[in-house]
């Protein structure tokens, strides 16, 4: 499982490079595993070339039986825990008139237990978008609304695909709420805008990254079966962004290296001052896979998911996504939870002051899966 772990953290790497590409200043947040599980089910029925574009954008051309990693990895995530919810949906919606091969109706059913609901797209295509909507909203705890839009379904949807998470949990060391505070955020050189800043002061894993002056820490949840990592950049004094330098330069061998938890400093008291933070983001993925290499899924006439159904002509016409977080002083409303020991020590202290543009993620640590992915660069 390590190596589709590895394979999805290079994927979400490279795609948040390409959505931040389009959005350079603005914030960014979205679920890389929930989004490769949702095309992982279209790759299980994809053949010949799209089966090996999509296989090389995703990351999966070394991983051996890639589907059932995924079937491990969904039970490991999905498994109830009293201490956070956590959950993955999946579905994919197709016209009915298409027939589907019953042999990948199963196996999506027995490796992502995902359904496949056929619909009518071409006689009554707004009611089914409001019935994935709907679908969707459940499923999120009513959090996302409306991920397809007006005029996203068409008489002429072969195809939908459709993912959705959600997390809720709590700080394995809460923030008092006394100690919220508002502060300026500065959104670069010129602007600052007022934000709630949290503080506390605690032993929490720490790293820092003398190379790109780069600040490190990991914040457990409850169980510390998930953490939200945070990736700090020094400010520059140059005028240079320094988070544009580190998105550049990011590899998944450096992501990987600088948050293993076993190599990070765990004695030090760290002074954390973190922003209250709400974010809500919608993608609409086909133009920037289609950008990334995967290209035939989207063409009718170069699609080859005849895995999925014999008849030709079947292609994806749109990937949606929309991930929603919420970060406060109790914990995180998303996705997440992690690992940390105390031990004692000298006390030495260092100051972690997230008042300017910084990166995070929240992980499933046993898994070392990115659940999410982000980017704070203030109130917009």
């Amino acid at each position: 499982m390590e190596s589709l772990s590895r394979g999805n953290s290079a994927f979400a790497l490279d795609l948040y490079r390409a959505i931040s590409g389009e959005n350079p200043d603005g914030n960014l947040f979205f679920s890389p595993l929930s989004i490769s599980a949702a095309l992982s089910m279209v790759y299980l029925g994809a053949r010949g070339t799209t089966a090996d574009e999509m296989a090389k954008v995703l990351s999966f051309s070394s991983i051996p039986d890639v589907h059932t990693h995924f079937k491990t990895l969904n039970s490991a995530i999905n498994s109830p825990k009293a201490s956070y919810i956590l959950r993955l949906a999946n579905r994919l919606y197709g016209e009915k008139t298409f027939s589907f091969l019953s042999e990948y109706v199963d196996s999506t059913q027995k490796l992502y237990q995902a359904d496949m609901q056929a619909v009518d797209f071409i006689g009554a295509s707004e009611k089914s978008r409001k019935l994935i909507n709907h679908w969707v909203e459940e499923k999120t705890e009513g959090k996302i609304k409306d991920i397809l839009q007006s005029g996203t379904v068409t008489a002429m949807t072969r195809l939908a695909l459709v993912n959705a998470i959600y997390f809720k949990g709590k700080w394995k060391n809460v923030f008092n709420t006394e100690d919220t505070k508002e502060m300026p955020f500065k959104i670069n050189q010129n602007e600052t805008k007022p934000v709630q800043m949290m503080s506390q002061t605690k032993k929490f894993l720490f790293n820092y990254i003398d190379e790109y002056s780069l600040q490190v820490l990991d914040l457990p949840y409850v169980e510390e079966e998930l953490s939200m990592v945070v990736l700090l950049p020094q400010e520059s004094e140059d005028g240079s962004d320094p988070l544009q330098k580190l998105e550049r330069e990011l590899t998944v061998d450096k992501l990987l290296e600088w948050t293993n938890q076993e190599k990070m400093d765990r004695w030090t008291d760290i002074i954390v001052h973190l922003p209250k933070f709400k974010l809500e983001e919608q993608y609409s993925l086909e133009d920037i896979l289609n950008k990334m290499g995967m290209s035939s899924l989207f063409q009718a006439n170069a699609a080859d998911l005849t895995g999925m159904s014999s008849k030709g002509g079947l292609f994806v016409s749109s990937v949606a996504h929309k991930a929603f977080v919420e970060v406060n002083e109790e914990g995180t409303e998303a996705a997440a939870a992690t690992v940390v020991m105390v031990n004692f020590c000298m006390a030495r202290e260092e100051h972690f002051m997230a008042d300017h543009p910084f990166l995070f993620f929240i992980r499933h640590n046993p898994t070392k899966s990115i659940l999410f992915f982000g980017k704070y660069r203030g109130p917009q």
